[in-house]
């Protein structure tokens, strides 16, 4: 079949003449096909997977009601744009009362997204220009990273590593780089490591930007699931809105992935620029699911109930590993864990199996131990595993941990 004139038609920013014939396979991709393949040869088993990224119960049943109740109003049903008042207002409450955040306007300093990621694509259009760089850490998410890039922006990763607590080391920046960047996006607790952030490291941070005239953009997706103590906020960090925002969002916090909303929240002329380009992107969430998730942080006991969940878990998990030899330690919030991805397997027969990297070892458990996790190469091989993995009370939790430790208590690891 010839070539359709459309494969010159695409822009050069997803690839342009090129765009599809890649055989480059996204790891997550790699995971997925693993799976099957693994099912495949063990018809009947079970794969137990620790590299879910999203929790594994739905909303509680009183958001659920709550949002029954707003979709069957009638002034809920048209284009919500900007939102009313109801989010805006209890978003304002919450970062108050769980984050400490005094004095957030709900009229001009908060607005709703329709999640973490949809505001991580918006914002760049208000901020990037070419030539124009985004400092990120690595690993993490790449989304604002990945728009930057759409608009001719470049971005300076800043490692993440066990030698300075998997935070990043702002001092590093080259001095041209520096010169030429705009925004530094962080996020804590982090994905995928797992780290809280310090009050210290976020006085650091406006400092730095306030230095060297920069905008910080703080993904607080996972804020809320703390393990111990009361959630940080950056904005709660002296001067932090004079500099930045912050996202906030359902999803992980109150078990509402799919339900995509949360808000945007701080520097007042920072929140109207994302407003007036969200304009121009989406007519704005249904407000039913707005008013919903305006319960939700009127109710942060629901949050409370969900990490005692994961850090039970994490407890659990982390002393599973630690008997099977790795340097598990329990993180101070979120629901992932990040460990040294080990160098060789050694097999009671004596049979050494050894890997390059962590994406191969996560291959191998999955085909050697039905154990699906998630690899990063990033910055130094590691393996994150979470605690959403699927259990229906604190007996199976119990039962699919046994397993764990059953699955890997054949073979001796090495780091």
């Amino acid at each position: 079949m010839p070539e359709s004139y459309i494969q010159n038609l695409f822009a050069e920013r997803i690839g342009g003449k090129q765009y599809g014939k890649s055989t480059a396979i996204y790891k997550f991709e790699k995971i997925k096909r693993a799976k099957r393949a693994a099912l495949a040869a063990n018809p009947g088993a079970e794969i137990i997977d620790m590299g879910v990224g999203e929790p594994d119960e739905m909303a509680f049943p009183e958001i659920v009601a709550e949002l029954h109740r707003a979709a069957l109003k009638p002034e809920n049903r048209g284009y919500a744009d900007n939102g009313d008042a109801a989010l805006k207002q209890a978003a304002a409450r919450y970062l108050d009362r769980v984050c400490g955040v005094k004095g957030i306007n709900p009229d001009t300093e908060v607005l709703h997204s329709i999640g973490s990621k949809a505001a991580l694509s918006i914002l760049p259009a208000a901020l990037i220009n070419p030539g124009d760089y985004v400092l990120m850490t690595t690993p993490g998410y790449p989304v604002f990273g990945t728009h930057a890039k759409y608009y001719g922006g470049l971005v300076h990763n800043l490692p993440l590593t066990e030698v300075n607590h998997f935070l990043p080391d702002l001092d590093s920046v080259p001095a041209d780089v520096l010169a030429k960047a705009k925004v530094l996006v962080i996020n804590y607790p982090n994905n995928p490591t797992g780290v809280s952030a310090t009050a210290e490291f976020f006085v650091k941070v406006v400092a730095f930007a306030k230095r060297n005239n920069l905008v910080v953009i703080s993904d607080a997706a996972y804020a809320a699931l703390v393990f111990e103590g009361k959630p940080l906020s950056f904005l709660a960090a002296p001067g932090a809105k004079d500099v930045g925002i912050e996202l906030h969002s359902t999803s992980k916090s109150f078990n509402m992935t799919g339900w995509r909303i949360g808000f945007v929240a701080g520097n007042e002329l920072l929140v109207k620029a994302y407003g007036d380009v969200k304009d121009n992107t989406d007519s704005g969430q249904f407000l039913a699911i707005q008013h919903a998730a305006a319960y939700c942080f009127d109710h942060p006991e629901i949050t409370e109930k969900i990490a005692a969940k994961y850090s039970r878990r994490m407890s659990a998990l982390v002393a599973v590993l630690q008997a099977a030899g790795f340097n598990a330690r329990k993180p101070k919030g979120s629901f992932f864990l990040y460990v040294k991805a080990p160098r060789a397997a050694v097999k009671k027969d004596g049979a050494r199996i050894e890997f390059k990297n962590a994406e191969e070892i996560s291959q191998w458990l999955i085909t050697e131990k039905l154990i699906s996790t998630v690899p990063w190469d990033d910055a130094g091989a590691y393996l994150r595993f979470s605690v959403t993995f699927i259990a229906k009370g604190e007996a199976d939790e119990q039962r699919v941990l046994g397993e764990i430790t059953k699955r890997l208590g054949d073979v001796r690891f090495e780091f």
